[in-house]
């Protein structure tokens, strides 16, 4: 029988952060399909915190997958009990809760016969919400995941890349407003850039509206990037270990999580840092219509070869070189398609890989709503690592000189 599991110490939700979520307990579930001698789940007991991302890793076939989907009833429990905001979801009709619990799944899975904005609708429409709020809604929520509403309002989603559509399947689980969301491998099926700058997103995401998340992934790279606290299952959803990423990597509760995480726990470890931990470099910057000549001066004038060009909102949509810009004229860059920028909380591991990705030697930082922060470069990385790696072998070895003694 599983041991029950409360709330670890050492959350990393400030105190400070608009938390809209809400409290998910889980006591004594149990799931046992006819026909099976084991149980799928064996006496799951954890509690998942308001406003936190809680990740839900472990081998395939371990109980993950069941487990969250025991949460909103796509899946019966046979036995224990499940509260959401202190109510039995047993005590609601399982139509009424699901609308209130958003549910994203890998590639979106969109309704492929309704457009972008119908889509995101589904739930708010069966809510019965004014067309007009739900426009509203719409619109909002397509700002948030980073797609131009304009543009991309009345698209179908056959028109849209595996990223592009994994936004809107994410823009329509946040649609009414839920305050638990539910992800089972949410960016599994696209290419490790495009799943990095979702990550990223689901990150500023997060940090502006405090949901309660519960997300199942196979990565332990994602769980520790994105997780405020790693459940990592065995066999029968068994809990080996509920803690933070910080404490799941610098003390695996035994041998199998420390399998589980393997090799190069250290270099792990330095993924923790983020990018906002590190000093942003002052660069030259432009907005789209300034005379391109004087940028080009101002550019020169602080040593820099090329100009971050930002849109009226302040959001960074190209990182032109001095020869391109040289033509004079004013500067007439319609849209960003093609740059890549690294959100302020990804770590350091995703910023190597952005610049190696680059043409430049650097990186341009956004905020959760794409705004422009600054530019990293590669050695500003390296030096913070360096630095970091060089405190955990100080505390390692301030640790073994307390045991010697």
């Amino acid at each position: 029988m599983t041991e029950s599991i409360e709330k670890p110490t050492g959350t990393s939700n400030g105190s400070d952060r608009h938390i809209s979520g809400v409290e998910i307990d889980l006591r004594d579930v149990v799931k046992k399909y006819p026909g099976q001698k084991t149980a799928a789940v064996e006496s799951l007991s954890l509690t998942v915190p308001a406003g936190e991302v809680v990740m839900f890793i472990g081998p395939s076939g371990c109980g993950k997958t069941t487990s969250l989907k025991m949460i909103n009833r796509l899946i019966e429990p046979t036995s224990g009990t499940i509260t959401i905001g202190g109510e039995d979801v047993r005590g609601r009709d399982a139509d009424e809760l699901r609308r209130t619990i958003g549910y994203v799944i890998q590639g979106g899975s969109l309704f492929p016969h309704l457009t972008v904005a119908d889509n995101i609708a589904v739930v708010p429409k069966l809510l019965k919400w004014s067309k007009q709020r739900t426009a509203d809604r719409v619109e909002e929520l397509l700002d948030l995941v980073g797609l131009e509403p304009g543009r991309y309002r009345d698209r179908y989603p056959r028109e849209l890349s595996g990223g592009q559509q994994q936004r809107v399947g994410v823009a329509r689980g946040l649609a009414a407003d839920p305050p638990v969301v539910l992800m089972d491998e949410p960016f599994g099926a696209v290419d490790p850039i495009t799943r990095q700058r979702l990550q990223d997103e689901m990150l500023g995401i997060q940090r502006e509206l405090g949901k309660t998340i519960v997300c199942v992934t196979h990565d332990i790279d994602e769980a520790i990037k994105l997780g405020d606290r790693i459940l990592i299952l065995s066999e029968g959803a068994h809990v080996e270990q509920y803690d933070t990423p910080e404490n799941v990597l610098a003390a695996p509760a035994n041998d199998f999580v420390a399998d589980f995480v393997g090799a190069g726990s250290t270099l792990k470890q330095l993924s923790l840092s983020r990018v906002d931990e590190l000093q942003m470099l002052p660069w030259t910057t432009a907005r789209v219509g300034d005379d391109a000549a004087e940028a080009v001066r101002r550019a020169e004038a602080a040593g820099h070869d090329c100009v971050v060009v930002l849109d009226a909102r302040n959001r960074p949509i190209a990182w032109p070189w001095l020869r391109n810009l040289r033509r004079g004229g004013a500067i007439d860059i319609a849209r960003r398609d093609e740059l890549i920028t690294l959100d302020q909380r990804a770590t350091l591991n995703d910023a190597l890989d952005t610049m190696l990705s680059s043409s430049h030697a650097g990186a341009i930082v956004t905020d959760a709503r794409d705004n422009y922060v600054g530019v990293v470069d590669f050695e500003s990385v390296t030096t913070h690592i360096r630095s970091q790696e060089a405190s955990a072998k100080e505390a390692q070895q301030a640790r073994a000189d307390g045991t010697a003694s």
